[in-house]
């Protein structure tokens, strides 16, 4: 059956096997809005990051919602996206692959195509000058201001890198930016202020150079974008501010749930699995694992309690004697970390009602890891 044809027999999700992982399309459509509604009260452009579900169906659907483009982490997603007709991306990366470089300046012949990438010393200038050579056009660049991964360390660091960008006939001074989430993992006072300070100096690189048209300003994961609204308000107007949070439209019920500083949300991914096993009291044995749901930000959790433990395809579910779960029931999971989830599955049921007895399944949405 083709999908459309699968879809028109109406399935529920008690038609699938566990382990599973589905999307509850309300969720999403909600959390699209409830942002969208926020950036428009400040002005705010956001290019959500792509990389978070590698699904070019949902990436169409923040387009629709008025995301200004999509940004991608890697020359190959760069591909994928123009493959899928995206027009405008972000590379929130260094572009330094010869490979990778020849293809952009191929791509660049078509002149709706928008693209800008990091760049954060001279070298990798250089490097770009070379993989450029005989491209269709100059390739727009964005000064990365960093802190503790990629990035240029100081002000003036960047400044010098801005110079050498200017000096380069194969690319072009577009803007300023970086990614404050790479300085903090809390929001302790400590942190916010690490943050701020970046983003200060993000300000500072933007004064002081002197702009041909309106530059970009972008910074802004999932956790911290209303310190960077704040910071960079100043900026609306004379630049086009670009967020690119990119979990929102997802979101959790772990990580993301604890940090995001716009309530509201609601997660739109859930696991699911069968209860294989109690061997002892207070312990479940799942039939999902490392293979099937994400751990790095946190365990699962359900109504029963937490996960405490993952192999590659069980869970350990240790629960209180006022609940037991049955074997053979299946349980659903609450997940953290959506960038660690959907990398697990090639195609992911999209259902109605995910607090229904037994969801329809409305879609069908395709990764491309």
């Amino acid at each position: 059956m083709t999908q459309r044809e699968y879809l028109a027999t109406d399935p529920r999700l008690s038609a699938f096997a566990t382990p599973l992982l589905t999307i509850d399309r309300s969720a999403t459509t909600h959390n699209v809005a409830l942002m969208a509604d926020w950036l428009a009260r400040r002005g705010l452009e956001i290019a959500p990051h792509g990389k978070t579900t590698m699904a070019p169906q949902l990436w169409r659907q923040l387009l629709d919602a008025g995301a200004w483009g999509i940004t991608l982490a890697t020359g190959w997603q760069v591909q994928l996206a123009r493959s899928f007709g995206i027009g405008r991306i972000l590379l929130a990366n260094e572009l330094i692959d010869p490979a990778a470089l020849h293809w952009l300046g191929v791509e660049l012949a078509d002149p709706s195509f928008q693209f800008a990438c990091w760049v954060d010393s001279v070298a990798a200038v250089e490097l770009m000058r070379s993989g450029l050579a005989g491209a269709a056009r100059p390739v727009d660049v964005i000064v990365e201001l960093g802190g503790a991964r990629t990035g240029a360390r100081t002000v003036e660091e960047a400044l010098a890198v801005a110079s050498a960008v200017e000096a380069a006939p194969e690319l072009r001074l577009a803007g300023v930016g970086g990614y404050e989430g790479s300085l903090a993992h809390s929001r302790s006072a400590a942190d916010v202020a690490a943050i701020e300070r970046y983003l200060d100096d993000v300000v500072t690189v933007h004064d002081r150079l002197a702009w041909e048209g309106k530059p970009i300003v972008t910074a802004g994961g999932s956790a911290y974008f209303d310190i960077v609204a704040d910071k960079l308000a100043p900026l609306v107007g004379a630049a086009t501010v670009i967020l690119r949070s990119g979990a929102y439209q997802v979101h959790d019920d772990g990580f993301y749930k604890g940090i995001t500083p716009l309530s509201g949300f609601r997660s739109a991914m859930h696991g699911w699995a069968r209860v294989l096993s109690r061997p002892e009291p207070g312990l479940a044995i799942l039939d999902g694992g490392k293979r099937d749901f994400p751990y790095d930000e946190g365990m699962p959790v359900t109504r029963y309690g937490r996960v405490e433990k993952l192999n590659d395809q069980h869970a350990y579910l240790r629960y209180a004697s006022s609940g037991q779960p049955v074997v053979g029931e299946v349980v659903r999971l609450g997940l953290s970390h959506p960038c660690t989830a959907f990398d697990k599955w090639r195609v992911i049921p999209v259902v109605d009602d995910v607090d229904s007895a037994d969801p329809f399944v409305v879609d069908l949405v395709r990764t491309w890891f």
